[in-house]
């Protein structure tokens, strides 16, 4: 599957959902139970996500192998590079190839917590120069991330984009943004992408309020800014009503995709954190008002 085509010719909201490779045991029955229910909503694709250092390339390939080959998922593989050799990334591209995969996103990645890791002196830098290499020896489509709100290791928002330019350049075919919980600062972020030349499709990513010691921390992680709004609306909550967080969730993404799909984008990118809950019920949501 094409990603690239799938959005270049869309003729309705493509939608997608994000998961990383269960850690053991347990989580694998779980994921397995997520990803049947999540299929069931007909999704255009999933992906899978590749940890920090090739800390879970065998967990993230047994993943997309069994969406792709065992449930017949149309699936992208992601791919962090940072730290690995250049003879890392090919063979874990080989394998990925072997097993059918035709799109690939392209990232980075963060630097591994272990401090023991050494990353490889011929490791790439930039997702760029990722795209560069992959491109050279592969027909893979490649996709690449944004962020609305830049990079939170950026020296300034212009600056990202210009990085991002240079990764359409180099071949990709497609970007999926960080998540952003204003849609004004997303719709802001694709005319300045734009201005700067920049002219694939550019995907929002919706992440939902699962918890709310989560929301804090990946806002912290990711940069990722929550607006007046959202906090006035989590100030109300209490943190161990679980449900209660959970349809705030719910309610608030479904009024972002409501905005975001009024103005014509052309996917939605879930990032599931690996639940169904919340995802299954806000496109139930929108699909009941004919939205999507």
């Amino acid at each position: 599957m094409h990603v690239g085509n799938l959005y270049a010719t869309q003729k309705k909201t493509v939608i997608s959902f994000e998961f990383f490779p269960p850690r053991d045991e347990k989580a694998a029955g779980t994921f397995d139970t997520v990803v049947d229910t999540l299929a069931q909503l007909a999704p255009d694709y999933m992906s899978i996500t590749f940890g920090a250092g090739g800390s879970t390339r065998e967990g993230s390939y047994q993943a997309v192998n069994k969406l792709l080959v065992e449930k017949k998922i149309p699936t992208v593989a992601y791919l962090a590079g940072f730290g690995l050799a250049p003879d890392e990334i090919r063979r874990e591209l080989d394998r990925y190839r072997e097993l059918g995969v035709e799109t690939v996103f392209v990232i980075r990645g963060d630097k591994p917590q272990d401090p023991n890791f050494k990353p490889h002196p011929e490791s790439f830098s930039y997702a760029s120069e990722m795209i560069t290499f992959i491109k050279r020896h592969y027909d893979f489509c490649l996709g690449c991330a944004g962020y609305p709100e830049g990079h939170i290791q950026a020296q300034s928002l212009e600056a990202d984009i210009g990085f991002l330019k240079q990764k359409q350049d180099n071949g990709a075919e497609y970007v999926v943004t960080q998540y952003c919980y204003d849609n004004d600062v997303f719709f802001r972020y694709v005319e300045k992408c734009r201005s700067a030349g920049v002219s694939i499709p550019i995907i929002p990513g919706i992440m939902p309020v699962y918890t709310l010691k989560l929301t804090q921390m990946l806002s912290k992680i990711c940069g990722t800014t929550i607006t007046d709004e959202m906090q006035r609306g989590l100030d109300q909550l209490d943190a161990t009503d679980k449900d209660a967080v959970i349809d705030f969730g719910v309610d608030f993404a479904v009024e972002q995709c409501r905005g975001l799909l009024k103005k014509g984008v052309a996917g939605l990118h879930f990032y599931t954190m690996d639940r169904s809950r919340s995802t299954k019920a806000i496109l139930t949501h929108l699909r009941e008002e004919n939205l999507i």
